[in-house]
């Protein structure tokens, strides 16, 4: 066989390959198309406090207290209490919510603060009690955290309240406002899979 043969015959071999193989891919290819759209609900979210989102406004000790004292002043043998209205109602997740006392300055040293029935000599005491969860399922999406405050008029030691008569004038000549900031947060709980 020629030289010449040789290279026609592979030329043709080379163009049936070339042939098959892009003949072979144009029409064994099947492809089909379909086309959907990807849609989730995001749950609502509502956090309340004290029919609030931004803040809660200033809660003033002495405004339920004794009528006998004027300006609403608070002082020794005074008591009264307050509340913290946390709303969640349009929320559809559950929420754990967490209130904390900061900033606090010149309370009295003889104020005590009382929560479910426990007392608590500062109130930065309560807030590892004042967590709770409003749960997404539950019909009952306020909470009202009722706390009560009281200065009492004589606290005893060992049947003797020299000392802390003595406290309470000195608190009394020196101070003038007892303040403290209230925080109140709410986390959505982290949806449960089954």
């Amino acid at each position: 066989m020629s030289k010449r043969k040789k290279i026609i015959i592979i030329a043709i071999i080379l163009l049936a390959l070339g042939l098959l193989f892009i003949g072979g891919n144009t029409f064994s290819k099947q492809v089909t198309e379909v086309k959907g759209k990807g849609v989730a609900n995001v749950a609502n979210w509502s956090f309340k406090v004290n029919n609030n989102e931004a803040q809660i406004q200033t809660i003033n000790l002495a405004s339920n207290n004794n009528k006998n004292l004027t300006d609403n002043k608070i002082a020794p043998g005074t008591s009264g209490n307050f509340q913290i209205k946390i709303n969640a109602e349009g929320a559809e997740v559950g929420i754990n919510y967490k209130i904390s006392f900061i900033n606090e300055t010149n309370k009295p040293q003889n104020l005590f603060f009382i929560y479910n029935d426990k007392k608590y000599k500062n109130i930065t005491e309560m807030e590892k009690d004042l967590t709770g969860t409003i749960d997404a399922t539950t019909g009952e999406k306020e909470k009202n955290i009722e706390i009560y405050w009281e200065w009492p008029y004589e606290t005893m030691i060992d049947g003797d309240s020299s000392v802390n008569d003595k406290i309470d004038t000195q608190d009394s000549k020196n101070i003038k406002e007892y303040t403290f900031d209230i925080k109140v947060e709410g986390v959505q709980i982290l949806p449960q899979t089954s």
